[in-house]
């Protein structure tokens, strides 16, 4: 499989932010009602077979609580894999040893009757067990749970170290969410992007819009049930991360015109000033800058074409995933109700037409989203 470059900016604006600096531990985190709550989105059926995947250290009582909800829930537990080469005796299993001993080509097929892949702390696609279940969804079967307790971004767009507060902020949106108004509000807004125009803008000169037709919207939602992968249309569809809160999807290129203006950001390893880029048809036209727009330009071309292509359009839904009012930082990815993610490079896993190893992330938390005309997002304020 070929790596992808991916590149997060968080493009905000009118905000501060003092980073976090401390590392976190798990003492503060209560682990068996989120082992409980992920096992609920699961929605198990007895005898489903079911691989924790996991970077050993601070959610190592985590994996053991699942271990037990999972026998509780009458599911096939097959082992907890390491993404690193510690390899805690008490997880290995018959299967997770097959697996250790399975050339990197072969494990895809020996995935292939995993019916379910929980994605803990440290699972990324630097894992060949990651990157192989990956390739599993993508053939149409099973699903995973994205647990990944990261994507805390300053406002500047560095990640953040995990701390105890941010624990606790992940942890109350895990548990207090109100999942069945976040499908709702979810689903109306997927109503109202079909056969209309999207609109997003922002004071510094954003200016986009695009038609999605009958693309697929990924709604993160948090309904990780065997039964809701039979309306799967692409490979995130069988991602399912909690916290939940976005929809995702990719626009038709062709319908993608306007400008994106980015904050002052590091390009090629240089940072550049007051980047707009102009699209028209969904590629890239015209790159404007009012200092090293080179650096711009080199890092596109060093990205093929896909880094000049509109990837994707996200919005989050999640009220307890806002931005912060007393602590500016973007919360899990921005999934915070009111949140825009713009992004450009390869969006063939949302079932779009662009294809390459480029993918560039961008956020805004003080974008206005207009559909048809009418406003959903102000300014960062989700309205209706």
């Amino acid at each position: 499989m070929k790596k992808t470059l991916y590149i997060i900016l968080a493009s905000i604006f009118l905000f501060s932010c003092r980073e976090t600096e401390t590392t976190s531990n798990s003492g503060d985190l209560d682990f068996q009602s989120i082992s409980h709550k992920i096992i609920e989105h699961a929605h198990l059926q007895p005898g489903e077979r079911v691989l924790l995947v996991v970077k050993p250290g601070r959610f190592d009582s985590l994996a053991i609580e699942l271990k037990a909800r999972l026998e509780e829930a009458g599911a096939m537990y097959l082992g907890i894999v390491s993404v690193d080469s510690i390899q805690p005796q008490s997880w290995s299993t018959d299967f997770t040893n097959k697996l250790r001993i399975t050339a990197k080509d072969s494990l895809v097929n020996v995935l292939s009757s995993v019916d379910l892949g929980i994605m803990l702390p440290g699972a990324t696609p630097a894992n060949d067990v990651y990157t192989a279940l990956q390739q599993v969804l993508n053939q149409g079967k099973g699903r995973t749970v994205h647990f990944h307790w990261e994507g805390a971004y300053s406002i500047n767009g560095e990640p953040l170290k995990m701390d105890s507060k941010i624990d606790s902020f992940y942890q109350y949106a895990l548990l207090k969410t109100d999942y069945t108004a976040l499908s709702q509000k979810q689903q109306q807004f997927e109503n109202a992007m079909r056969s209309t125009w999207v609109e997003v803008s922002t004071p510094e000169g954003t200016n986009l819009k695009f038609q999605i037709r009958d693309r697929p919207v990924t709604k993160q939602d948090g309904n990780a049930s065997m039964a809701h992968m039979a309306t799967a249309k692409n490979l995130i569809d069988r991602e399912v991360e909690l916290p939940s809160g976005a929809i995702r999807v990719a626009p038709i290129e062709e319908s993608v015109e306007g400008t994106i203006a980015f904050p002052d950001a590091m390009w090629n390893n240089v940072k550049a000033e007051k980047v707009i880029l102009t699209f028209v048809k969904g590629k890239v036209t015209e790159v404007n800058a009012t200092m090293n727009k080179d650096s711009v330009v080199a890092e596109l071309n060093a990205g093929g074409d896909a880094a000049y292509s509109f990837r994707e359009f996200a919005l989050g839904f999640n009220p307890l995933l806002k931005v912060p009012a007393d602590h500016k930082w973007i919360p899990y990815y921005g999934y915070g109700v009111g949140v825009v993610r713009l992004s450009l490079g390869d969006n063939s896993e949302l079932g779009g037409n662009v294809k390459g190893n480029y993918v560039r992330w961008n956020f805004f938390t003080n974008a206005t989203v207009k559909v048809n005309g009418e406003a959903w997002v102000l300014e960062g304020v989700m309205i209706r």
